[in-house]
């Protein structure tokens, strides 16, 4: 059985204020063509849909002509929700839809029921594991605390007791929306951290044939049978370097993982990081290949050039962001402010605060738990505010 295997649309978003919805229109243009051209046999839809639980009406007439696309080619797609989505709103009608063949999976508590597909050896049962956010989830499950693990192992525990009753040689499928030990992130990515930790084992699916991930943004292999297939296309200049795709993957008939395949995905265009002096950048030949990229320019001038963002336009038309890091300037560590930052949580950020306004001396173990925990209390706040807006 044939699967494609995609995420993490996040229909709506711009790009540095640019609008995308034409660039997200030719990538379902471009999967429907995939699905047909390649005779797979279901899609999947690992999460992030939409950008926001709330998306704008365009984006949400782009998501309504896709399920009917999906649907008139009559291969079964079987869709999550993630972190940026709106589970109940995304879910609206689900049942009714699911009699085109669009199986949408937003409720954490019919995890364990599957779309259930055949072929020639038999048959595959697919779960589809929306994102759970644990301090909302904690109870369904009865997890034995609130953390990403604990609520994903629980769930888990629940498809494989599924999958134990139904008959031998079953198949198995997981789509699931999490940051798993060992996946690459990039800038665009929301933190989803509980308890200053975000990540969880792969070991959580195990006993699965495949599981098809959303939440990071580049495509990757964690295992052979645990993958993220990435978003479609770059959300910002952190995924300069990521090919975008997505999985094309073959499940054989003892489970194994007979091909998998990566499909590019359009690029509406490239992504160029230039740095260095105006002059440089203006004049340096090898930065012609650039000309028509998207480009973030930092500039290393020790004094501010005049009017710098309009005469990198005059090469670089599509400059997007424009930064200033002076050469030889003295920062704290050697290292600007940005790059302080970059790569840093916002507690390890709040916590830099604290320590910075008391003229030193970081949080302690409590103070770190009062921290962590406000910031755990705020966004499982902002969960349920999205959730029942």
């Amino acid at each position: 059985m044939k699967f494609l295997h995609t995420s993490d649309w996040h229909l709506g978003r711009a790009f540095h204020r640019v609008n995308l919805l034409g660039a997200q229109a030719a990538f379902v243009d471009h999967l429907v063509e995939t699905v047909r051209t390649h005779e797979v046999d279901a899609v999947l839809v690992a999460g992030d849909v939409y950008d926001r639980a709330v998306p704008p009406l365009p984006a949400v007439e782009l998501y309504d002509r896709a399920l009917h696309r999906l649907a008139e080619l009559g291969v079964p797609t079987v869709m999550i929700s993630g972190n940026h989505d709106s589970a109940r709103r995304l879910g609206v009608g689900a049942g009714l839809i699911g009699r085109a063949g669009i199986h949408l999976r937003t409720d954490p508590a019919g995890c364990a029921d599957p779309v259930v597909l055949a072929d020639v050896h038999g048959d595959v049962a697919l779960y589809g594991l929306p994102y759970l956010e644990p301090a909302l989830v904690k109870d369904e499950f009865a997890a034995r605390k609130v953390s990403h693990e604990a609520v994903l192992g629980a769930a888990m525990d629940r498809i494989r007791a599924d999958l134990a009753t139904r008959p031998a040689g079953t198949r198995s499928v997981v789509l699931a929306h999490a940051f798993v030990t060992g996946g690459q992130a990039s800038d665009s990515e929301r933190d989803i951290s509980v308890g200053g930790v975000e990540a969880v084992p792969a070991s959580v699916f195990d006993g699965v044939d495949y599981t098809a991930l959303g939440h990071l943004h580049g495509c990757q292999t964690i295992n052979e049978r645990v993958r993220y297939s990435g978003s479609p296309l770059a959300y910002s200049f952190s995924e300069v370097d990521h090919r975008k795709t997505m999985w094309l993957v073959e499940l054989g008939a003892q489970g194994e993982i007979a091909a998998a395949e990566r499909i590019d995905t359009p690029v509406p265009r490239a992504l160029a990081r230039l740095r260095g002096r105006i002059d440089d950048l203006l004049d340096d030949p090898a930065h012609a290949v650039h000309e028509d990229a998207w480009v973030e320019a930092t500039l290393t001038d020790p004094v501010r050039p005049e009017d710098p963002m309009a005469r990198l336009a005059a090469r670089f038309p599509h400059t997007l962001t424009l930064a200033f890091d002076p050469e030889g300037r003295q920062e704290e560590n050697g290292a600007s402010y940005a790059q302080r930052l970059r790569g840093r949580t916002d507690q390890q950020i709040a916590e830099d605060f604290v320590a910075h306004v008391r003229g030193g001396g970081h949080p302690d173990e409590a103070e770190r738990a009062v921290l962590q925990g406000a910031f755990d209390d705020v966004r499982a706040d902002d969960s349920r505010r999205e959730t029942h807006r």
